[in-house]
Parts: structure tokens; C-alpha cells; sequence
């Protein structure tokens, strides 16, 4: 009996071989190009060969016999089975990995899946008409706000309030990621009071200037917008949230792919800083303009004896230049800005004797001036003016101006701004049919550091129609939410 049953199986063995060499399935698997799962349909065609050629060449295998249904049950198993063994081994690797797998990868390297940002809104009120002189008052994107227990914000986009205009809502978006975003204002603490509520502004972000000038000539003390008790009142009733939620998979594998497997490196400066809070960019230069030709030692030794220069006098220190780009909600200077982040967090990282130079990029602000062509969307009629003024086209303007943010916010540190990438993005909203006499301007920087402009003077510089913003070795482009630039028509 167990003769005839190893016999059997000889010859079904053989047999499968021979169905596998002639479908060719021996280029599925594991291959030079990854793994190759087998198809439903291959699986079918091997599993009615075989059956045929151990029963019979006549048996009836057409759509609607019973062993046919039972062929394809059995294949449709097999497919799944392919399915979960390519998902394995995908998984085994950080340029294919997803979901839990991309993060076990991840956290194998050290560096967790960063959490989101907490995002929310809130209700700005003046808290009375604005003074004398002060037609309106302008918070840009990125001003900041904070809670009694030391929770920081931002706003997500320009607020800004007018005569008219004396109360409007607020996106606002937590600046430390994480669950602890996720401010209730409804929460309280043993004496009663709501650390979660935001309800003052971060007088130290210079973005705030124009708040703190117009507290001023209303004749309010020194600090009332830190307290709270400022011109733009700040009402918090509903908890941000988003803050649990995770870096996409696109996002971590590209921090996994560019992280150092070292330490002690400048691609693990660079690294770790781009994980700080309020760091958009990063750029770790070692030397910044290559070979020293202008050392007086250059030339001296003979070829192989010394390279370019005499050895490095390891009794002084060595240092690194770290240029960081800051968030728009960031406040770069300081004892608990940016900068004071940067140099505590690199320093397990940085290699023993170089000194990282922490470096602000310089932020070249960069707006959109166009005529916008539209069709099909419910503008009300009249003049240009009302028509731009109207809820509608404001509602536009704020879906172009996230266009546009999409475009410039990725550009990297040097990149230009690129009038064909902002075009592009114009015309992808529903509803444009046509950009007319596109120009960028550039405006001067908010802070300037070496006490001169560079564009000229002191008001913007609009450049040629389509002409794109050339940017240097150590600046990065802001967009600037200026909606009064683009004419609806």
C-alpha cells in the first residue's frame, strides 16, 4: 500500500514538474527584481494542466463543471497565499515596508514615526475699535500663541482684522507634535484653572510687531498681549485634534532612507535636527567654500606629502556650520528658541572635537501677483473690486494661496521659485481657465540681521512677468499670504 502511495506521488511530482518548466513558472518568487507573486489566472492554468494530465485530456474542465469551480477555489486560496508572502517580504525592507512593518524598520534604526501636529481653531476678537491711524491689523501666518501651561500655537493661516471686520475664526496648528497638541480647553488643574486653553500671544515672535504697536496706541500696558489682555482678544472653545495620528508612510520612508547608520556624522546632525520642532530645512556644511586657495601654505609641499594645507592643529577646535530654515511659527533666538533647541539636541550626536555653528537661513520672502481667468464659478457680478471683495473670491484666494504654499513650503534651501511650478498650481484649481501676467515680488525680510536690504530699498522688488526668483546658497523661499495681489476676473 505505502508502495503504490510513494509511487503516486513520484508521478505526480514529476508531473508537476513538467507543467512548472512548460508554463514557465520558475520566473516567480523571489527574483532578480524582487518578489513576483503568481497570478490568479497562472494559478488556474497550471492547476488545469496538471489535472489533465493526471486524469484525463478529456475531462471536462469547462466554466460551469464542478471540478472546474473547485480548481478555481483552490487557486483563488493559492493567489492569497502569493499575495501574503510577497506582502512578507516587501515588508523586510524600508524602500517597500508599509504600515507597522515600516515602523518596526524604523524603530530598529532609532527613530520612531514622528506624530502629526494638533490642528484646531479659534475665534480672534479686538477688543475694542482699533486705534487712530490703524485701518487694519494684519497676524501673519505663524504668529504665535500659547496656554497658561506652557503649550505653544500657531496660527495656520493670515488673520486679519479690520474696522468692519472686528471678530473672525482662526486655524490654528499645535507647534510640538504629539498628543500633547490636542489642547482642551475644557481641562482644568487643581486650582481650578485651564492650562490647555489658548488664550495669549508669544510677544517674543517679531511677527507680532504690528500686535504689539497697536496695544500701544490704544494706550494698553506693556505685556497685555502676553497676558491675554491685549487689543485681539484669543477664545478657545474647541480641543485641537490630529495629534495622534502619524507621519504617512511616504513621508517616514524618506526619513528612514536618508537617516545615517552612524552617529557620529553630519548626516546625523542633520538628521536629528530636522526632527526639532519649528526646523523646516537643514543643511550641515563642513567648510563652505572647498579648497582654501588663499592659505599661504597652498602650493609649499611636494605632490603626496600634504594635499592642500598643514595638518590640523588638534589642540583647536573644528567647527561645522548648521544652517537651519525655521518654520514660520518658529522664534529663532532666544533661551528657549530655536536656536537653543538645535545646539542641545546634537550634542550626543556631533563628532567629539567639532563644534556645530547653529546658522539661520536667510528667508527670502517671495509673494504672487496675477490675474486670475475664471468660468463656471459663482462670482457675483460688478466691478472688479466688489467682485474681489465678495465671500467667494476671498474663499478662492485661500484655496490658491494652500496651492501655492504646497508649491513654495518644499522647495529646498538655494532651490528658485519657479513661475512655471506656480502657474502650474494656479491653473489645477477647478474653476481657472487661464493665469495672465504672472509676476513674483519679493519682499523685504521682517528681521534684517546685517541692517540693509538686498532687493534695492525698502519696498517690494516685482520682477518680469514669468521671471523666476533666483535664491543663494543660503537662502530659502517663504511664501507671503497676500491675497490682495491676485485679481479675480
Amino acid at each position: 500500500m505505502s508502495d503504490d502511495t510513494s509511487l503516486d506521488l513520484t508521478q505526480i511530482l514529476a508531473v508537476d514538474d513538467a507543467v512548472s518548466r512548460s508554463t514557465g513558472s520558475d520566473g516567480f518568487g523571489v527574483t532578480d527584481a524582487g518578489f513576483l507573486p503568481k497570478p490568479f489566472t497562472r494559478l488556474l492554468a497550471e492547476k488545469i494542466a496538471l489535472a489533465r494530465q493526471l486524469i484525463d485530456d478529456d475531462l471536462d474542465l469547462s466554466s460551469g463543471s464542478v471540478l472546474r469551480k473547485l480548481l478555481e477555489i483552490s487557486a483563488l486560496e493559492d493567489s492569497r497565499t502569493w499575495a501574503a508572502l510577497g506582502a512578507l517580504y516587501d515588508d523586510g525592507f524600508v524602500s517597500t515596508a508599509r504600515g507597522r512593518a515600516l515602523s518596526d524598520l524604523g524603530t530598529e534604526l532609532g527613530l520612531d514615526r514622528p506624530f502629526l501636529a494638533a490642528s484646531g481653531q479659534v475665534t480672534l476678537t479686538a477688543a475694542g475699535t482699533l486705534p487712530d491711524g490703524i485701518d487694519q491689523l494684519v497676524l501673519p501666518r505663524g504668529s504665535r500663541m500659547s496656554t497658561s501651561g506652557g503649550h505653544r500655537v500657531a496660527l495656520a493661516a493670515t488673520a486679519t482684522l479690520t474696522r468692519r471686520t472686528t471678530s473672525l475664526p482662526a486655524a490654528v496648528v499645535s507647534f510640538d507634535p504629539g498628543p500633547a497638541g490636542n489642547l482642551d480647553p475644557a481641562v482644568t488643574d487643581a486650582a481650578n484653572n485651564h492650562p490647555q486653553r489658548i488664550d495669549r500671544w508669544e510677544v517674543a515672535d517679531s511677527k507680532l510687531s504690528a500686535l504689539l504697536a497697536a496695544d500701544t496706541a490704544a494706550g494698553l500696558p506693556a505685556g497685555a498681549s502676553a497676558a491675554g489682555q491685549g487689543l485681539v482678544r484669543i477664545e478657545h472653545t474647541v480641543a485641537l485634534t490630529g495629534g495622534e495620528q502619524h507621519w504617512d508612510d511616504d513621508r517616514y520612508r524618506a526619513l528612514l532612507l536618508g537617516a545615517p547608520r552612524s552617529v557620529w556624522s553630519t548626516d546625523a546632525i542633520a538628521t536629528t535636527v530636522s526632527l526639532i520642532p519649528g526646523v523646516r530645512q537643514v543643511s550641515v556644511r563642513d567648510g563652505w567654500g572647498g579648497i582654501d586657495l588663499s592659505q599661504s601654505v597652498f602650493g609649499d609641499f611636494t605632490f603626496l606629502e600634504r594635499l592642500f594645507a598643514t595638518d590640523r592643529d588638534l589642540a583647536s577646535p573644528y567647527f561645522v556650520s548648521v544652517l537651519v530654515a525655521p518654520t514660520e511659527a518658529a522664534v529663532f533666538d532666544g533661551p528657549n528658541g530655536l536656536r537653543a533647541s538645535v545646539e542641545a539636541a546634537i550634542r550626543d550626536v556631533r563628532p567629539v572635537g567639532v563644534f556645530p555653528d547653529v546658522v539661520e537661513a536667510d528667508q527670502v520672502f517671495v509673494g504672487v501677483q496675477a490675474d486670475i481667468v475664471t468660468t463656471g464659478l459663482a462670482l457675483p457680478a460688478g466691478s472688479t473690486a466688489s467682485t474681489n471683495s465678495s465671500p467667494s473670491a476671498l474663499a478662492l484666494k485661500g484655496r490658491l494661496a494652500d496651492r501655492l504654499h504646497r508649491v513654495v513650503d518644499r522647495l529646498r534651501m538655494a532651490e528658485p521659485v519657479r513661475s512655471a511650478a506656480i502657474t502650474a498650481a494656479l491653473m489645477s484649481e477647478p474653476g481657472i481657465t487661464d493665469v495672465v501676467q504672472l509676476r513674483l515680488v519679493r519682499f523685504p525680510p521682517l528681521v534684517d540681521t546685517v541692517g540693509s536690504t538686498t532687493d534695492g530699498g525698502d519696498g517690494p522688488q516685482v520682477l518680469g512677468a514669468d521671471e523666476n526668483l533666483s535664491l543663494g546658497a543660503d537662502q530659502i523661499a517663504v511664501l507671503v499670504d497676500a491675497p490682495d495681489l491676485l485679481t479675480v476676473r
